[in-house]
């Protein structure tokens, strides 16, 4: 059975950082890539960061133009986690934080396409208070 499970949010001042993290099980780690999505109240779920698969160039980090520089995305194979870390939040960036796997999106897991993604945590919620 494959799985994707979140924790790490909370809440947090502007400025504050949190780190978010996605353990993954029933797949071969590195067969899919791993973005995170992010869907605040009333407005669509985008995406906000990924890391490519063997499929692609296997590691390649991917940024949406709103957290690059904040945001960083980072994996570690032994823990079958993926990770988040989340500075210089601001208000904006409340919104429910998911992450999802990807078996084919290879180095266009950045199109953050949602049918490109088999499979969805069930998400953490990220506060940032002004």
């Amino acid at each position: 059975e494959v799985q994707l499970v979140e924790s790490g949010g909370g809440l947090v001042q502007a400025g504050g950082s949190l780190k978010l993290a996605c353990v993954v099980s029933g797949f071969r780690f590195d067969d899919y890539a791993i973005g995170w999505f992010r869907q605040a109240p009333g407005k669509e779920r985008e995406g906000v960061s990924c890391i490519s698969s063997s499929f692609g160039s296997l590691g390649r980090t991917h940024y949406t133009d709103s957290v690059k520089g904040r945001f960083t995305i980072s994996s570690d194979k032994t823990k079958s986690a993926v990770y988040l870390q989340m500075n210089n939040l601001k208000p904006e960036d409340t919104a429910v934080y998911y992450c999802a796997a990807a078996r084919y999106a290879g180095n266009y897991c950045s199109n953050y396409i949602l049918y490109e993604y088999d499979y969805w945590g069930q998400g953490t919620q990220v506060t940032v208070s002004s």
